[in-house]
């Protein structure tokens, strides 16, 4: 399921941004970007995201601006090791004869000469930081809540108009037989002559002919994987696959209505039903 969220606190020296964002996905496939200060915190924030995220492509970042460019420190240099390094360099030099023009610039270079202070992330500061991250993530879920909602409230409906058309369906049905009737008598009578027809044989293949295209149990079935589906919907708990796996019973039965139905109204009736149940299943990619 997609979800958003962001928030951000400034503690005067640093103005911390955490932005969660995620895409649909499977399986929960987390990222993280983060500044080097907050490196020893990603076991921690990893742990965070798949407790509260059951399942995306899950996006976390944090960035951390300085206030003052001013109060960025900058890289140290040895002159001590440095020393060391430039005389050792110009004994080798004239040792070799060779001419020493850029020896400082050589030594600059070596292990240990220049060396970068770290930043370190107190422990207020990162409870700060941590109180933010749990900012973004309230966002996050609302944002996924919400959208939840809406599609709880469209997949509603179109289970609602499967149910429409299976009522239209069972109007439609019993207008089946005198067609059937109709046609066999019709094309015997043009086949063998009305007068060679028996009759009594002619009403058992009928009989026959439309066992085999009772629809009872399918009209059943659906109903009930209709019914199942919506109250597997009022669950809190996270049902997405559980749905699908529903959504493909009711594809089942509406195909086997259609097989059966040998009639254009119900079979009209079977194709909206089917359109509905895609545009469920596409949706249901977004339920967790």
């Amino acid at each position: 399921m997609t979800g958003y969220g962001i928030a951000s606190f400034d503690s005067g020296r640093t103005k911390y941004t955490v932005e969660i964002k995620s895409l649909n996905s499977k399986f929960l496939e987390l990222s993280l970007r983060l500044p080097k200060i907050f490196s020893e915190k990603e076991f921690q924030l990893r742990n965070d995201c798949s407790k509260q995220i059951e399942r995306g492509k899950v996006s976390l970042s944090i960035n951390a601006e300085q206030a003052n460019a001013a109060e960025v420190k900058a890289a140290g240099i040895d002159k001590v090791l440095l020393k060391h390094y430039y005389n050792q360099l110009k004994e080798v030099s004239a040792e070799v004869g060779e001419a020493g023009g850029n020896l400082l610039q050589l030594a600059l270079t070596l292990p240990e000469v220049v060396k970068f202070e770290e930043d370190t992330l107190s422990e207020d500061e990162w409870k700060l930081v941590e109180k933010t991250f749990n900012q973004a993530m309230a966002a996050f879920q609302k944002f996924r809540s919400d959208e939840g909602n809406v599609l709880e409230q469209d997949i509603r409906m179109r289970i609602g108009i499967i149910l429409k058309n299976l009522e239209l369906v069972e109007i439609e049905e019993p207008k089946r037989v005198p067609v059937i009737r109709e046609r066999l008598n019709q094309f015997l009578s043009e086949a063998v002559g009305a007068d060679n027809m028996d009759k009594n044989r002619f009403e058992q293949e009928l009989i026959y002919f439309i066992d085999k295209l009772d629809i009872t149990e399918e009209k059943i079935r659906l109903k009930t994987h209709c019914e199942y589906f919506l109250e597997t919907l009022k669950n809190a708990d996270a049902n997405g696959k559980k749905l699908g796996f529903i959504s493909q019973e009711i594809g089942r039965e509406i195909n086997t209505l259609g097989s059966k139905a040998n009639d254009a109204a119900m079979q009209k009736l079977v194709v909206g039903m089917k359109e509905e149940l895609e545009k469920i299943k596409e949706q249901l990619l977004n339920v967790l």
